[in-house]
């Protein structure tokens, strides 16, 4: 039931993983069902990140290009009033388009870096696909200089535990997954860096102690949030 707090927001999710759009569409469902929530997914933005190795020019425009059709292809009445981002190896790309538009835009990994920052110094990182590792390791570290905080990060990246879930052996995944967080045995938190990781949460959670993060669960909350209290945000794009 729709209520004064959550009207039938519009929320974008752009996706490079169609193995990402299950696991925030069950957040979603469990989190905040009143919102409108709908996808748009460009799976050759994953294939050709890791086969580029970097974020280059014409990348960059094409999430401006996502945003932008997000945002206006509806025109006025339908536009997008929040925008999630689920693809965790872009955040450069996603950072730009943050600057450009006026409107409550996550990256992937935003609000579990939050959630984590504050549960404790010693954090694991758990990724599936290897261009996310280096550069999520960097957007949690960068977040906590700006805090003034000190942290260790730990990471890994599960080999084949994504071919295994694309190859439809989604409990493989999440064996793989739980393996690799065991060694987080000491850490104050981990995150499941991953959208598609979310699955094997409660794997990961009966091998390690520390609370375990997903990425899904916290960008629901966080931007119902951000968009739920006060007015409705101003949308403006500088040209």
């Amino acid at each position: 039931m729709t209520t004064p707090e959550t009207p039938h927001r519009r929320i974008a999710l752009i996706h490079a993983l169609e193995e990402s759009v299950a696991p925030i569409r069950a957040a979603f469902q469990s989190h905040w069902p009143e919102a409108y929530a709908f996808d748009l997914l460009d799976t050759s933005l994953a294939v050709d990140r890791a086969h580029a190795g970097t974020l280059d020019a014409a990348m960059m425009k094409r999430f401006a290009s996502l945003t932008e059709y997000a945002m206006f292809a509806d025109g006025l009445a339908g536009r997008a009033e929040g925008i999630l981002f689920t693809c965790s190896a872009f955040g450069p790309a996603i950072d730009a388009v943050k600057a450009r538009f006026h409107i409550p835009i996550l990256r992937p990994n935003e609000a579990a870096f939050e959630q984590a920052l504050k549960l404790g110094r010693s954090i694991g990182l758990a990724v599936t696909f290897a261009p996310s590792e280096a550069s999520l390791r960097t957007e949690l570290e960068q977040m906590a200089v700006a805090r003034g905080q000190k942290i260790e990060v730990r990471s890994v990246f599960v080999e084949d535990a994504l071919d295994a879930l694309k190859s439809g052996d989604g409990y493989g995944h999440d064996v793989r997954v739980a393996e690799a967080v065991r060694r987080f045995d000491d850490v104050d938190v981990v995150v499941l860096g991953q959208f598609s990781m979310a699955r094997a949460a409660e794997k990961a959670r009966d091998v390690v102690s520390a609370p375990v993060l997903t990425t899904p669960e916290a960008s629901v909350c966080a931007i119902r949030s951000r968009l739920t209290q006060g007015a409705a945000p101003q949308i403006h794009s500088p040209r």
